[in-house]
């Protein structure tokens, strides 16, 4: 068998490479996209379009969803397959969702529900997953300086979102304002549900997308996307930025945490900043060396597992989260990992995580044995054949 993979380097590209690779599929890659990220529609459309000439592939894969691909695998007969690692990703609003050779992977529930209406038969539910193998080998190669180096007693890798918000640069009414400051307080009370979308009024949706002359404008759209990337893309990535910088400036007034990011951290003065990490050769060394680890999902993924859940489980760390509906389906909370669905739980569960070292490493043991027994790229790629040969 021989597939063609679209690559644009998301950070899990490679683990999805090898584990095809695994399975004796022939792989080629399409790396335009990676040296050029304004590549038009036209130019993905026709570098695809020369290798399903040239080749004769089952397939067509990418991490997440090109419109551009999906017209031209439909054009020519070839199944386009796609996961999703993202929320938002506005393209899942082009009309190409529709095309019947598209077979689409979600890996958030709810995500999942909102789009799989339009195209039932083509798209699926897929879950994440980690690349234990590749986690493996960087820790069991770790040294005692590595542990120095990377070691803390909490740890947060990610973005702070604050770069990324677009909402911040719109100039807005008091009453937009006020009205979403009011909305995202009280969404950060709420674990475990989203309600943005379904309060958002249709003048505070206008105003917003007609203040950012960049607002997506894809002219083969169907839905109502503008409430879709209004309440996801802009007021979602806002609470993200006033989450993960509120919530990292109060735990460091009670406990050492260090911070790793790219992001600006001059609002932090009491976090230990180190930049950035390198995804594939550091991250995982701060994931096991760390005595807690973080996470923080980002409110536009609303049911789902993130990336950084499966892999802080992955290279060993132990976890503590914040509550997502699907956790329950995969994990044992307080067995394979721990959650909060408050700042107050948050703080408790800290503080009684660092005074309780034998039962936190065993937490951390059971939780990256079980994302390595049952969650891998293999697994989840041979379900996801699985589903391929029964559709196709």
């Amino acid at each position: 068998m021989e597939i063609l993979f679209y690559r644009y380097n998301s950070i899990c590209e490679p683990d999805i490479l090898q584990a095809f690779q695994n399975f004796g599929i022939t792989v080629h890659t399409e790396e335009l996209e990676m040296q050029n990220k304004q590549v038009s529609p036209r130019e993905c459309a026709e570098k695809v379009s020369g290798w399903i000439l040239q080749k004769p592939l089952a397939f067509v894969f990418s991490v997440n969803f090109f419109p551009a691909i999906s017209y031209t695998c439909e054009r020519l007969k070839v199944p386009y397959v796609c996961w999703s690692v993202d929320s938002p990703v506005p393209e899942l609003f082009s009309n190409a969702l529709k095309n019947s050779y598209n077979r689409i992977f979600l890996f958030d529930r709810a995500q999942y529900d909102f789009f799989s209406p339009i195209n039932p038969d083509c798209i699926h539910y897929l879950p994440l997953a980690t690349g234990a193998k590749r986690w493996e080998n960087v820790v069991l190669s770790m040294t005692e300086q590595d542990y120095e180096t990377f070691g803390a007693e909490v740890s947060f890798v990610g973005s702070l979102y604050t770069e990324k918000c677009r909402y911040d640069k719109l100039s807005l009414s008091d009453h937009t304002r006020g009205f979403v400051d009011g909305l995202i307080e009280a969404q950060l009370k709420v674990y475990g549900y989203n309600f943005i979308s379904e309060t958002l009024t249709e003048e505070v949706i206008r105003e917003i997308a007609e203040a950012d002359p960049d607002f997506y404008q894809g002219a083969d759209t169907y839905g109502e996307v503008d409430r879709y990337l209004v309440a996801h893309q802009y007021i979602g990535m806002k609470l993200a930025a006033v989450e993960r910088e509120r919530t990292l400036q109060r735990l460091s007034e009670r406990f050492p945490v260090t911070l790793y990011t790219r992001s600006d951290t001059s609002a932090l003065p009491k976090v230990q900043c180190r930049g950035g990490v390198r995804t594939l050769t550091e991250m995982p060394k701060v994931f096991q060396a760390s005595r807690i680890n973080l996470n923080m999902t980002m409110r536009p993924i609303e049911t789902g597992l993130s990336l950084r859940i499966w892999d802080i489980l992955g290279c060993g760390g132990f976890l503590l989260t914040n509550y997502q509906a699907e956790l329950p389906e995969y994990f044992e909370i307080g067995k394979d990992l721990e959650t909060y669905e408050s700042m107050e739980e948050l703080e408790d569960k800290i503080r009684y995580y660092l005074a309780h070292e034998e039962e936190r490493m065993e937490i951390a043991i059971r939780g990256c044995e079980k994302a390595a027994r049952f969650h891998t790229y293999e697994i989840r790629l041979a379900q996801m054949i699985k589903i391929l040969t029964e559709d196709m």
